[in-house]
């Protein structure tokens, strides 16, 4: 060794470290097996049956690292908080729960156990589905039970706040990703369309931590979930009965759940499952998750589209900002780049910013820094009024900013809106399903492409328009071509098969399912 020149010497370390690293990796691949049984060991569900076999080394490592990330050392709870209802201060007739502070009986003792419309307030689009499925039952579809909204972020308690911090991290990156663009988004969005076998064991390993969030309710009692999560916890609290809402158009495992029935929304997510391996027992193909008042209103709404648009009057387009804030740059350039259109009062502007306090401040500064004048709604009756004036009204000011304090009314606007609007423009989120028609601007995620996709095939949506050019583009075609008239059309067809009947047939199935089981 005294003899090597000093770069000899430095390649012998060098090659030294990786040959250890390298031993040390296969060492760990060879104990990673046996730390995975541990992890697993007292589940209630089997992933590995699920997924077609257990995982090999690299996978189990994978797993149980990421599981410890997640949760630590911390060893699942099992037994149920206590819960109460009450009757919903938004709409009328649902019950929402609640941690019952006092203690004493949990809630779901009553003569027939209630639907439970399961979900977490993680962005919009799982609080939307919810209460698009509960609209359903409220509709007259449950005549015998009562409807319950069941939010795990509405549970004070250990768990719920391991959700709260799960999320902040998800809707800091999704910002990140559409602020920054570039190596960011491309990084982020292959994050968000990579739901491999072990994405699946890494959220039902979290789900057993959260069986007390839902342990409270009555066994018996059908579960309807709009997040993969709640269904995954439910099957592993004991509920038999469980209805699991699958999002987006992009098939990925940790968006199915073992034990549940796993409904899609379109053909070809049902075909891609299928090829994964998801049981065709586990899996139907449903419609779209879309609230009843839209669906049950979709011929007089085209009707109206089409009239306003053959009579030359205003397109009003809503642009609403999703749960996590993100698309901050892309909007307010659309703002500004439609406002002479909107000052020439050829375009009306719906923006809702929601609860988003920096978005709301990006569109005061788009609209005034461009000389748009425009009204302000910052309630649910000021909603509610808003849109009774446009069915058969213009508004006062061609450009209305929608802003709350509260989350509820924040998701509530758009669905209240759509009806009224001509055109949707937004991101291919849950939003891309609706029965309107969409403009669908730049994605967030790579796994919401195919939303639009699937928009773009029905007719009722463009592909995803990624500049803002194109997109100032696609509302002169629908200012001077019978392009929204095709789109009105298109989704008329489609609701005469059903396409956009998901919530109200996840519901009739969840129903007769609990008959079955008596």
């Amino acid at each position: 060794m005294a003899d090597l020149q000093p770069w000899a010497v430095a390649l012998l370390a060098v090659a030294g470290t990786l040959v250890g690293l390298y031993l040390l990796w296969r060492v760990v691949l060879l104990l990673a097996p046996g730390w995975y049984r541990s992890m697993i060991q007292d589940n209630s569900v089997s992933v590995d049956d699920f997924v077609g076999g257990p995982p090999n080394g690299t996978s189990a490592f994978k797993s149980w690292l990421l599981n410890k990330f997640n949760v630590g050392s911390r060893v699942a709870k099992k037994e149920g908080y206590p819960l109460k209802t009450e009757d919903s201060d938004k709409v009328p007739g649902l019950k929402v729960t609640s941690r019952n502070e006092n203690g004493g009986a949990s809630a779901g003792k009553a003569a027939k156990p209630p639907v439970i419309v399961g979900t977490i307030r993680m962005g919009f689009g799982h609080h939307r589905i919810a209460y698009a499925a509960t609209s359903w039952g409220l509709g007259g579809m449950v005549k015998d039970r009562e409807t319950w909204f069941h939010d795990f972020l509405n549970i004070d308690s250990e768990e719920a706040q391991m959700i709260k911090d799960t999320d902040k991290l998800y809707s800091k990156g999704s910002r990140l990703a559409s602020e920054l663009g570039g190596v960011v988004e491309k990084f982020w969005g292959s994050l968000t369309k990579s739901g491999d076998e072990d994405s699946l064991r890494v959220t039902y390993q979290f789900s057993e931590h959260m069986k007390p969030l839902i342990n409270g309710l009555d066994k018996n009692s059908p579960i309807i979930a709009s997040h993969s999560m709640v269904a995954c916890a439910a099957v592993a609290a004991g509920f038999n009965n469980v209805i699991n809402l699958v999002i987006d158009n992009h098939a990925q495992w940790f968006v199915v759940v073992p034990g549940a029935l796993n409904l899609v929304q379109g053909p070809s997510n049902y075909h891609s499952f299928l090829k994964m391996g998801v049981p065709e027992k586990d899996l139907a193909l449903a419609g779209h998750w879309i609230p009843r008042d839209l669906v049950e209103g979709i011929p007089d709404a085209c009707a109206r589209r089409i009239s306003r648009r053959r009579s030359g009057k205003p397109l009003r387009i809503i642009v609403p900002v999703g749960g996590a804030g993100a698309q901050r740059k892309f909007i307010v350039n659309l703002v500004g780049a439609l406002s002479d259109l909107v000052k020439e009062g050829k375009v009306q502007l719906f923006l809702n910013a929601a609860d988003h306090e920096h978005m709301k401040e990006a569109f005061v500064g788009a609209l005034e820094s461009n000389g748009v004048e425009y009204d302000k709604v910052t309630d649910m009756k000021g909603v509610r009024a808003f849109q009774k004036k446009m069915l058969t009204g213009e508004p006062s000011k061609n450009a209305t900013l929608f802003t709350y304090d509260d989350y509820f009314t924040a998701v509530a606007t758009t669905d209240i809106l759509c009806n009224v609007a001509d055109v949707l423009a937004c991101k291919p989120s849950e939003l891309a399903f609706y029965p309107i028609p969409k403009l669908m601007i730049r994605r967030v995620g790579d796994h919401e492409a195919y939303s639009a996709l699937r928009a773009s095939e029905l007719g009722d949506g463009t592909l995803e328009v990624r500049e803002v050019p194109l997109a100032v583009k696609y509302v002169n075609l629908f200012l001077s071509t019978n392009l929204l008239e095709a789109m009105c059309k298109s989704i008329e067809n489609n609701n005469k098969i059903g396409l956009y009947d998901g919530c109200k047939n996840a519901m009739k199935l969840a129903l007769e399912r609990a008959e079955q089981m008596k």
